[in-house]
């Protein structure tokens, strides 16, 4: 008897600790479940790590693993909640591998505005077409200089000195200022990365559609391309294409002659941060 009684305490501990753990698990998943609702009751979540995107229905505007809303105080963006047919274009390049220029050549072709998220290598290595970017009216944002993990850059210091140095080697490259767009390389950021960025002045961007293009031995074929690329597009899209893909140097063209038999047009990220601006105006 003495025995079964000292066990009693243990016992009782144990079936406690058990509920914590059960209530808990129950936590995150109601939380999940929250973070991808769509009604106008779902709140703001920020999922630290890494940037994704679940598409409940194509056509329409995916749901971010941070909310819009979320983003929005920190003058972030994924994708513009419109109904207006109206496509933002963005190529992410870490390094030059022959497909820019065709890339370029397509988008003169189309009157369609881009941004060239870039890095340092590129600017160090491939100094004209950058200048060609900038000349026939692009946006040319920063990507960091070394595309580190940014999500585990915590300092200030370190934090800035990723953007700073870009920017100084934009400017040595152009003579221009860098515009104050910045993309967290590989879409990892927190929640501090955010807030620094603004403090900087940059806007930063993540993307609504993008596909797996960035392989170099292993390239989509044009029909697995256009399969995710027509259908998933929806209004207000950022689109995040890599310039070092063959496959968008190849397909390009063709692709924005398809979205524009769709209704779409092709607008810069600067109309996306005017509108967000008024839009804040209106608000207040």
């Amino acid at each position: 008897m003495k025995n079964r009684l000292s066990q009693l305490p243990f016992k009782n501990l144990l079936q406690t600790t058990l509920l914590l753990i059960l209530a808990f698990l129950a936590g995150r998943l109601a939380a999940q479940a929250m973070e991808y609702s769509h009604g106008p009751e779902a709140v703001p979540i920020s999922a630290e790590g890494n940037w994704g995107l679940s598409f409940p229905e194509e056509g329409q505007m995916p749901v971010g693993n941070a909310s819009a809303d979320y983003l929005k105080q920190y003058n972030a963006y994924y994708a513009q909640n419109t109904q207006e047919p109206v496509i933002y274009l963005t190529f992410d390049a870490g390094f030059e591998n022959g497909n820019t220029s065709a890339i370029l050549d397509a988008l003169k072709k189309h009157k369609a505005p881009a941004t060239f998220f870039l890095v340092g290598n590129y600017l160090q290595t491939s100094p004209d077409l950058v200048k060609r970017m900038v000349e026939e009216g692009h946006t040319v944002g920063n990507h960091t200089f070394h595309h580190p993990d940014m999500s585990k850059i915590s300092t200030k210091e370190a934090f800035e000195k990723e953007l700073n140095d870009l920017e100084t080697l934009y400017q040595q490259t152009t003579g221009q200022p860098m515009k104050k767009y910045y993309r967290p390389p590989q879409g990892k950021y927190s929640e501090s990365n955010l807030r620094m960025a603004k403090d900087m002045g940059y806007h930063t961007f993540f993307w609504s559609l993008a596909y797996v293009d960035w392989y170099e031995d292993k390239q989509p074929t044009k029909e697995e391309a256009f399969k995710k690329l027509l259908g998933r597009i929806h209004p207000g899209a950022i689109v995040l294409l890599h310039s070092t893909s063959k496959t968008n140097g190849q397909i390009l063209d063709e692709l924005l002659t398809k979205w524009e038999e769709m209704g779409y047009r092709f607008a810069s990220l600067d109309d996306l941060t005017a509108a967000g601006g008024q839009q804040a105006k209106q608000s207040l």
